[in-house]
Order: C-alpha cells, then structure tokens, then sequence
C-alpha cells in the first residue's frame, strides 16, 4: 500500500511543478509585451515632440499686418516699377460689429463646426479627415479657421508645400493665435482677407461689388454664396458659373439648417431663390491694367506651370520682363488711331515682342478694343488656332534646307506648275503665275508657294518636324500643306500650331545665330516668408550658325525688295517674312466681296536686338480682311520695331567662318553647292508632264567667288522714331486666291494663295525697293 501510494504522490508533484511553470509564463509575458509597446510609444511621441519643435523653431513670426493684408501679389515690371497690385484696387475691410451673425454661422457651419470649442487645431477633424481620405477618392482637408488664415497669411496654397515641417508651423501658429486674439477678431481677420474670385478680396468687398450692399444688409442666400467661395473662388463665381455657384451656395445652406442655424422655411426659401438675383453689373477694370491685361494672364500662367502657386492666395512678389513703356506704346499702337488707322473696332491685332537674346517677353498684346468688363480674357497672342500663312517658310522649308541639305541661297528651283507630292491637287502662286528656273533667294522673298512646298518634299516631314521642335514649333503630323501654312488637324491647348508668341521666338532664333531660347515672362518670385526663386533660360542650339545668317540674308530682301516693303524702317539693319491664309472656296461663295480677302493677315520681323510677330484678322473668321487692311500687321510691326530700336544699337550680323559669298549668293563651305552651276534650260514639269512653259529669262550671278563677306559698320546710329516711314508702299494687285488651292483641314485654310504683303507686283518683274 505504501509503494502504491508513494508512486501516486510522485505524478501529482511533478503535475503540481509543471503547472506552475506555466502559469508563470502567461503572467509575465503580457506585461512584457504590453511594456515594450508603451516603451515604443513613448519614445515615437518624444521623438514626435522633438520634430515638431525642431521644425517649429524656424516659424515666422506671428505679425498682425500679415493678418490684415489681402493675400494678392504684387506685379513688378523689369525696371522694378510695381504696376500691378491684384487686391489693391478692389478692398474695404469690415470691423467685428459690422458683420451679420449669420455669416459668421454660416463659415463656422461649412468650414469648421467646431471652431468655437477648439484651440487652433481640431484633432476629432483631423482623424476624421484622415478616415475619410483612406476610404475615399476624394480629399478633406483637416485644417481649422484658424490654420485656414495662418496658412494664408503666412504660407503657400501650394499643395507639394504642404510638407511635415510646414503643417507643425502652420498648428504651431495657430496655437498661438488662439491665445492672443479672440474667436471673433480670428473670424473678422479671415472675412476680410479671402479671396473672392474678380480680382475681388475680402467679403465686404464682395458684398458691395456683387450685390451694391454692405454684408449687414445681404440675405440668408446672398450670405451663404459668400460664405461658401473662399473654396475655389473662380469655380463658385456666380457671374461664370451660375449652376456649381447654386450648388456650393445650397451646400452651405444645408449645413446651417443642419447646425441649427437657420430653420426649415429660411433654408427652403433661400435655396429655391435665383443664384444670380441681385448682381450688379461689374465695374470696368481702369485703363492701367487693361495695358497689361494680356501680359499679366501670361505671367500668371507661368507662375502656375512653373511653381504651383497662386497669384491670388500665395502673395507673392512677382517680377516681370515686362517693358512698361514699350506695353503701353504698343496699347497705344493697336487701341488708338494715333498710327495706324483700323476699318472698325472689331478688327483684332495680336503682337509679341522678345529680346532676341534671352527669349524675355518685353511687351504683349492679345486683342483690342476689349471690353471694359474683360478681365485676363483670351489672349490672341498665344493661341494657335489661326493660319500663319507663309511666315512658316523660313522655319518649315527654307531652314531645314539649309540646315541639312547645305543648299545655297543660290541655288536654282523651278517654279511652275506642280502638283502636291502623291497627288493631282496642284500648288498655286498668289497670282496663278510661275516664274520659272528662280533662286532659292527670290523663291523666299517673293514669297512663292511651288518652291517651297518642293523644298519641304526634298527636305522631308520628319527632318523639318525636327527642325521646328527645335524652334519650340510642333504639329501632330506635318503635312505638305505645312509648306505654306500652320494649320493642324489637332489642336491640343496650344501644344500644335502656331502663335506670335511662338513665331517671335522661332524667328528670335535667327536673330541670334541659331539658339531658341523659350519664351519667358517671369524673371523672380519673392515668396511670404522672404524666399526668393530665379527664372532664366540658357538657350539650346537650334541650328547652324549658317542656318541662320543664310535665312537672315534672305529675309533682309523680303524688307528691301520683296513682299515686305510696307515694314521698311530707313536705315534700320532687320529682317522679316509677310504671310496670309486663305479661304476654301466654299468659304469664299459665303462671303460677299470682290478683290483680295483673307482670314489671316501677318508680319515676323527681327533685328540683333527683337523680333516681333504680329497677327490680325477678325474674331468671326468670316468676316474678312480685305486690300484696304491687309497692310495693317507690317504696319504694327513697324511702328512698335522703330520704338524699340531707337534706343538700342543698330547693327549688322556677324558674317559666319563657314560661309562664303559668290556675288549676292550664300554657300556654305565644303558643300557641294560650293560648286557653282548655271541655272538648268530644262525643268522638270509634273503638272501634265510635258515641257509647254516658257522659261522666263534670269539673271546669271557671278561665277567668281568674293571670299568673306565685309560686314557693314556697326557704328551706325540708332534709328529714331521721327524718323520718316514710307509713305507710299508699293500698290500690290488683286490677291484673290485661286480656287483650287488646296486647303488643310479648318481652322484656317492652305497656302498662301492671297497675300496682304505676299505680292508686291504682278508678272516676271522683281518688285522695287519702296521708295
């Protein structure tokens, strides 16, 4: 019995040590865990800590005249002169007693519910907006009023600024606001300084701009649209965008109804009221900013691409490369009779003028005769809708040819009857004649159409797309048509195509020798907090140097003695290129005429200084230019070249090393057009393929090479605007074009069939110098 009752006992012990074991383990591991995790914890938040206080000890201070200022920036032109100040013209600030409860309730309701209880930031908001954002397409923000104003006050919109470091100084800001001011002087801060959409800052302003009232006379409706832009201004103007301003507006109504702020009948009566009850027509913008009206939407354009920020919320100091004197001739050019006399107020001239040497953009003009009401509206400077006609020859056809087929300005081409590539569509000259065996020289300064669509077939589509993305000129797919035209079949924003804009810098590229720099309307941002960022562009080589003097070369005898005699300035050394679009015949039985019409109408011309592109035509491209007005774009871009070249030196381009000259010609060195050859008896005729066309005679150059060429002295003087411009230019005869032209797809139309400067006189003979 003992042994059995021994050899019991001993199983229980050893069951009794083996539980205890294991109850010591599930007592102490827990602890161990949960102790390592609080241990973590605590050192993530002392490390949180410490971030936050690293970061926020670099924060601005907490000014109250950043508060009390409108958000705007401030334009400055490229003498440091500030012209523009974008809230200044239109702010009237309100004291705490002279804002309604109801606004107060209303931005309180949509924008931050629990801004009376909490102390800058709002954590519940924060998670909340967290929650939303990880389950959401959509994105909430979790900023408070108050962050709302610091962040405006101090900081940038911009959604990449939004950094770690930015956020803790942004709270940490707010913080102390909290503790300095009052909920009511916070909110009065915030309602004075949002932006309102118009160029409009601050409610009060709204209030009386909009309704003609002040913010305690608005009603529940009117209030709650107020209350509810400071989102996205532009989106909710009420003026543009009358249904999604209705939608934000009830929006705002619902979460005051929803807040109990508003009852049942209040909100029902207010959001069945018309979005657009009540507005004032707005006031005209003054006479000073519609100078720079055009400019100005380029330059925040490119603030945009380039930064991120906005002009309105970001208050930045922006300076510009505007020339404000040359601007305001220019405006003076277009908008008065004072130089030029125009057939009525709706016919439109765009111009861009650049320095040739750094692509700034110096003076623009996107329209004239705007309307008062107008603010940063379309500008026809940029756009590339409209045809550029034979301006694009030097860019399309004649620079590629020298550029990669080293043909010499001497070289002779057929110009006669000929069909495009591949096809039975035949190419017309603008007076349905040819001139038979002609230099390449006076195929470009006569402007004629065969020749060029010829070059471009012997050069090549995609070569001479190369050429032009190089200049920063593009098409979707270049067409032969693109011999003698800008139009596209794509239009994608203004990515294809051609504008003056474009053209000044393609053709800037000539003037310096081969190097296209893009163009450039912002040289400096000063940012809030004192930062400064600087914009320069180094340029890229476009071309040969001999590229670029042999298209120069040419150019010069478009002024001289070609089709641009009307842009001749006496004494002044420049270069430039004429071009018109034409109508489709279809177009053409529409419109009642007679004589020469065309949509388009333009001039490109350049010194070693500027080049200026100018278009003209009409908004309604129905509604044609006619003889009487066809020399208005040589005329701009005579009148504003002569201003800005009486200050400036007047001298000749530097003669290339790889270039000679064989009498008047250019042939580049080592090229086999080097070897001169006497022009061909016989050409090749693709019209009907037989020899019936009479060559007419030509003048043979000299055989004998002359070596380098002699520069002209450029010690000349600069040229002065009283100086006489010609008077008479060279009548040109009837230009209305061929009917079977053939015409790209719309908008605008084919080759240059007409011409407004692209035919100074009929027949065999080479045209005069204007006297």
């Amino acid at each position: 019995m003992a042994k059995t009752s021994r050899s019991e006992k001993r199983p229980k012990k050893a069951a009794k040590k083996s539980s205890t074991k294991r109850t010591g383990k599930k007592s102490n591991l827990p602890i161990k865990i949960l102790t390592v995790i609080v241990g973590l914890l605590c050192l993530v938040m002392l490390a949180g800590v410490g971030l936050f206080f690293f970061y926020v000890k670099d924060a601005p201070s907490l000014d109250e005249k950043n508060l009390e200022a409108s958000a705007s920036s401030n334009f400055y032109a490229n003498d440091g002169t500030m012209f523009l100040d974008l809230g200044a013209e239109k702010r009237e600030t309100a004291s705490a007693d002279e804002i309604p409860q109801e606004l107060d309730d209303a931005i309180v309701s949509v924008e931050d519910r629990r801004f009376f209880d909490h102390s800058g930031i709002d954590p519940i908001r924060i998670i909340g907006s967290a929650l939303h954002n990880v389950s959401s397409d959509s994105v909430q923000g979790g900023s408070t009023l108050t962050q709302q104003l610091i962040k405006l006050s101090f900081f940038s919109t911009k959604s990449s600024d939004q950094t770690l470091r930015r956020k803790a100084q942004e709270a940490w800001l707010a913080l102390k606001l909290e503790r300095e001011k009052s909920k009511q002087e916070i909110l009065t801060y915030y309602i004075n300084k949002v932006y309102m959409s118009n160029g409009i800052y601050g409610m009060e302003t709204a209030a009386k701009t909009y309704y003609g009232k002040s913010l305690n006379e608005l009603t529940i409706a009117e209030i709650a649209l107020l209350a509810g832009m400071p989102q996205a201004p532009n989106a909710y103007d009420p003026y543009q965008h009358a249904d999604a301003a209705k939608e934000r507006r009830d929006t705002v109504l619902y979460t005051m109804l929803d807040n109990k702020k508003i009852t049942q009948k209040e909100y029902d009566e207010a959001v069945a009221s018309d979005v657009q009850a009540g507005l004032q027509t707005l006031e005209p913008n003054n006479e000073e900013l519609k100078v720079t009206d055009n400019y100005v939407k380029e330059v925040i354009n490119e603030v945009q691409r380039k930064t991120g920020r906005d002009v309105y919320t970001d208050g930045m100091q922006i300076y510009t490369n505007l020339d404000l004197n040359t601007q305001k001739e220019l405006y003076d050019i277009v908008n008065t009779d004072q130089y030029i006399q125009f057939p009525d107020d709706q016919f439109q001239v765009a111009a861009t003028l650049v320095d040739v040497n750094t692509g700034k953009v110096t003076a623009q003009i996107g329209g004239r005769k705007i309307a008062d009401d107008v603010t940063l509206g379309l500008n026809l400077a940029v756009t590339t809708a409209r045809d550029f006609g034979s301006t694009v020859k030097p860019i399309t056809d004649y620079g590629p040819a020298f550029e990669y087929l080293q043909k010499s300005t001497g070289t002779y081409i057929q110009d006669a009857p000929y069909n495009y590539p591949g096809t039975k569509t035949p190419v017309t000259n603008w007076d349905n004649s040819y001139y038979g065996n002609i230099t390449l020289r006076r195929a470009l300064y006569e402007s004629r159409n065969v020749p060029a669509v010829k070059l471009l077939d012997e050069v090549g589509t995609d070569r001479s797309a190369e050429f032009m993305k190089k200049l920063g000129i593009e098409y979707k797919d270049v067409l032969m048509s693109n011999a003698i035209s800008s139009n596209t079949e794509t239009q994608d924003g203004t990515k294809y195509g051609i504008s003056t804009e474009k053209m000044a810098a393609a053709y800037a590229a000539f003037a310096n020798g081969g190097t296209y720099f893009e163009p450039q309307y912002v040289n400096k941002i000063v940012y809030q907090d004192g930062t400064e960022e600087e914009f320069k562009s180094d340029g890229e080589k476009a071309m040969e140097p001999y590229t670029a003097y042999m298209v120069t070369d040419i150019l010069k005898d478009v002024i001289t003695q070609g089709t641009g005699t009307n842009a001749r300035i006496p004494s002044l050394i420049q270069a430039g290129k004429t071009g018109t679009s034409n109508y489709t015949d279809d177009e053409l039985a529409k419109i009642p005429h007679y004589g020469s019409i065309s949509p388009d109408v333009m001039f490109s011309g350049y010194t070693t200084n500027y080049a200026i592109s100018v278009w003209t035509g009409y908004n309604d491209r129905q509604q044609p230019i006619t003889s009487q007005s066809d020399m208005i774009a040589s005329d701009v871009y005579r009148e504003l070249m002569q201003y800005v070249s009486s200050s400036v030196p007047n001298v000749d381009w530097d003669f290339p090393d790889d270039l000679v000259r064989v009498g008047n010609e250019l042939y580049v060195k080592g090229s086999n057009s080097t070897q001169y050859q006497a022009p061909s008896s016989s050409y090749y005729n693709n019209y009907n393929n037989t020899p019936n066309y009479t060559v007419p005679s030509t003048t043979t150059p000299s055989s004998s090479f002359s070596g380098e060429e002699t520069t002209p002295s450029s010690s000349q003087e600069p040229v002065t605007p009283s100086e006489t411009t010609p008077s008479n230019p060279v009548t040109e005869p009837s230009q209305t074009p061929d009917s079977s032209t053939p015409q790209p797809p719309e908008p605008g139309t084919g080759g240059d069939g007409g011409t407004g400067g692209d035919n100074n006189q009929g027949g065999n003979q080479t045209p005069p110098a204007s006297q």
